[in-house]
């Protein structure tokens, strides 16, 4: 569960020390295979993009040369100025991305919905930001926003429509970086037919979602080489064609030349911008993958490396555009020198996977962050790396991303139609990150509400005018990602809408700690040895499929934990305060409460080692409740309170004898079972199918006179219940919309949400739950 990440770097850098720089230059260095695969490959398709349609008719040197200078100030102002000098440093915890965002924003205003927060949550290390001190007070704007329900929603609506576009670059740059890498071919003298060109993009494009699954990790040392090696070529052809066609082009820096091309091109050069955003397309993984890196390795990269290259290859097609205005449909491939054609072609695929590669892997963690806020369908997340933390694999979005990739790859053929698309959803991303910014200044930064709307006026206009040309461009092309976010937040909303009802419905319909109490501590019924762990959402109360096994079943395990496992608003929690462990009436019932905490980015880990922990906490949360009387439950205080157990430090506080041993499955087991033969031997068959070693642990009871009678005997049945054996009880749910309730919300309940429960990972199987040792009780929700 710990984050083990292989680049994990040291956060705050403040001092710029030999070792400090040394390792953020190697930072740097990694960074140029994640980072910047897409935004370095923008050269292939920018200028054919932007000259197509009706600007061909006013081709001259003068557009040429004003198209450069529009590319270089909108690579200054938004890449350079605006992510590098001031979103980077809006990091949460060193993550970027739009969820850092928000999650900082619901950490210092009352904007987030999540379900079952506490107050417990707020003393997460990683929930602080920055000094405290400023966080006193409260501005009337931040009381308004915080009053209002809608605009929290329509703030979460913006974010998860950012998300809903980022999932839409990954279908849309695999697409139009590998079919503009081999369009190279048709420069060639033996040139293939637009058919040959779109079997061997699509082969490429298979072949790179089919190897998803094997993790980015094994090839990962390759990309940063490659970017490398990519980068330096397209800067030494840039500089070639400088010199060699018109090196006057350097002038054309001056901001003059975009009032000429204006002037010029009127209309349609306002239209074109569509095509010359593209330069940019790519740079919001500057901030999004920050959590791999450093923010000032992610600026070393960009401005020392990446910036320069870009900056002399786009001046370089300009160069030889200039003087070859009727090369503009190929002009990347066409302004390469003869002699380095083929190994520059060959660098330039391999870059467009590269580039396709770090969005598939982003799109994936996009789709993990959405889960984690409640709104996307529970799907199987893969852990690919175990030295590289945040590398997963999803299989579901993996083919569907494949499907669609070759459905636009197929449908459209033509690099300018996709560039179309691409833009949209690019600048769509960029706009709602400089709001969410401008909320950030004000709420998180403390600065002036002058200075955010400074910031916001500033960007937005220059954005504006690229988005406003996109959406010109929605008929051919652009209406690709507005439908594929469609779709999406329509899946997104609807399962929201269903989640949140079945959660109120448990809410509001929890059993009577008064009712349990009056069974007495066997609560009715027969209590046989074991553990049960009974799954729900809530973390209060007892969750009503609770009294279904009380009222209509005649025996219950001797040791119940009620377990919910919640995201907070954090990007990760620490192993040292992930579990809270508290009791659920008194001692003699047996009943305890586990609260297992996620952040927005970590990967719930199937490492066998769950009950065992679990079973270390509550040992350590008893001991602890003798010596500290504060954590005592009476019967006044019905639910007790809870405490953080840390997970790392609880065997070496723990009075508990472990003994750990290693075993393949088949071999004996030297712990005893109280379980019927029927069921030892269905967990055979399950070890036959899962050929593993299992980590076997054992747990025993010092002897030791000066323990509490009351507290050995509670751990001594503790530790025989967890020889008897674990069960895992979740609710197997049917959510039903009430006979009264109107049409629109049975067709989103009974037709939309059921469909996306049934076709959707099950609980188990998101929790890592050992399928042999499940038990589902049926529940039907009237919401």
């Amino acid at each position: 569960m710990e984050p083990e990440s292989g680049l994990s770097p040291p956060r705050n850098p403040s001092q710029l020390s030999w070792p400090n720089l040394s390792r953020n230059l190697l930072l740097a260095y990694q960074s140029l295979g994640v980072v910047y695969g897409d935004l370095s490959t923008s050269p292939l398709y920018v200028y054919s993009s932007a000259f197509s349609g009706r600007l061909d008719e006013k081709e001259s040197e003068e557009t040429i040369l004003g198209a450069f200078s529009l590319i270089f100030w909108t690579l200054t102002l938004i890449p350079l100025l605006k992510y590098i000098f001031i979103v980077l440093s809006a990091d949460d915890n060193g993550e970027g991305g739009t969820f850092a965002l928000y999650s900082l924003l619901c950490r210092h205003a009352k904007f987030s919905l999540l379900p079952n927060q506490q107050a417990a949550d707020e003393e997460l290390s990683t929930y602080k930001y920055g000094n405290a001190v400023h966080a006193v007070g409260s501005s009337p704007f931040k009381r308004f926003l915080e009053k209002h329900k809608k605009l929290r929603t329509v703030l979460l609506v913006v974010v998860l429509f950012g998300a809903c576009m980022v999932i839409g670059d990954g279908v849309l740059t695999p697409a139009i970086s590998v079919l503009s890498s081999v369009s190279g071919l048709q420069v060639t003298e033996n040139k293939l037919t637009d058919g040959e060109l779109l079997i061997l993009a699509c082969v490429i494009l298979v072949g790179l979602f089919a190897l998803q699954h094997f993790g980015t990790h094994k090839v990962a040392v390759m990309f940063a080489p490659i970017i490398i090696v990519w980068l330096i070529s397209i800067f030494a052809v840039g500089l070639y064609n400088v010199i060699h066609w018109n090196p006057k082009v350097i002038s054309a820096i001056s901001p003059l030349y975009i009032i000429k091309y204006f002037r010029e091109t009127g209309k349609t050069g306002w239209i074109s911008l569509g095509g010359l955003l593209l330069c940019i397309t790519g740079t919001e993984a500057m901030f999004a993958d920050l959590g791999h890196f450093t923010a000032l390795s992610i600026r070393l990269a960009f401005t020392f490396f990446v910036y320069p290259c870009l900056v002399v290859q786009y001046m370089g097609q300009a160069a030889y555009l200039s003087k070859n205005l009727d090369k503009i449909p190929n002009s990347f491939y066409d302004s390469i020198p003869e002699p380095v054609f083929w190994p520059v072609f060959v660098v330039a695929t391999l870059s467009a996977i590269v580039g396709s590669q770090a969005i598939i892997t982003a799109t994936f963690s996009i789709v993990k962050q959405c889960h984690s806020l409640g709104c996307f369908p529970r799907v199987k997340v893969v852990h690919t790396s175990r030295h590289i933390y945040g590398q997963i694999y999803i299989p579901e979005i993996n083919w569907i991303l494949m499907i669609l990739t070759l459905a636009i790859t197929i449908g459209f053929q033509d690099t300018t139609l996709i560039g179309n698309a691409y833009g949209l959803a690019c600048m769509t991303v960029m706009f709602i990150t400089t709001f969410l910014m401008a909320l950030i200044i004000i709420f998180v930064w403390y600065k002036s509400i002058f200075l955010a709307g400074a910031f916001l006026l500033f960007f937005l206009a220059i954005e504006g005018v690229y988005l406003s040309a996109a959406f010109i461009k929605v008929p051919q092309g652009g209406w690709v990602p507005l439908v594929l976010s469609s779709v999406f937040m329509v899946v997104m909303y609807i399962w929201h809408y269903g989640t949140r009802k079945k959660y109120n419905f448990d809410l509001h319909n929890k059993v009577s700690l008064r009712w349990l109490l009056g069974l007495g501590p066997s609560l009715g019924i027969v209590r046989v040895p074991g553990i049960g762990l009974i799954y729900s959402e809530l973390a209060t109360g007892v969750p009503a499929i609770f009294s279904h096994f009380v009222t209509n079943l005649p025996a219950f395990h001797k040791v119940l934990v009620f377990v919910c496992v919640k995201s907070v608003p954090v990007p990760y929690v620490s192993p040292e305060e992930r579990f809270l462990i508290g009791r659920v009436c008194p001692r003699p019932y047996r009943m305890y409460r586990c609260i297992v905490r996620y952040g927005y980015k970590d990967v719930q880990r199937d490492d066998g080692n769950f009950e065992n922990q679990l079973i270390q906490s509550i040992a350590e949360f008893i001991q602890m409740e003798a010596e500290e009387p504060q954590f005592s439950s009476s019967e006044s205080s019905l639910d007790g309170r809870m405490a953080v157990i840390s997970t790392r430090n609880v065997e070496s506080n723990t009075n508990l004898i472990i003994s750990v041993q290693e075993e393949d499955i088949g071999s004996s087991s030297s712990i005893q079972s109280s379980k019927s033969l029927t069921l030892q031997s269905l967990q055979s068959v399950f070890d036959e199918d899962n050929p593993v070693r299992r980590r076997q642990v054992r747990f025993q009871l010092p002897s030791d006179p000066g323990m509490d009678p009351a507290v050995r005997e509670e751990l001594m049945d503790l530790i025989q219940a967890k020889e008897a054996g674990i069960a895992y009880i979740m609710g197997h749910s049917y959510v039903k919309a009430r006979r009264s309730s109107s049409f629109v919300k049975r067709f989103m309940i009974d037709i939309l949400y059921s469909f996306l429960r049934k076709n959707c990972r099950g609980p188990s199987v998101a929790l890592n739950i050992p399928h042999i040792s499940l038990i589902e009780v049926g529940m039907i929700y009237y919401v």
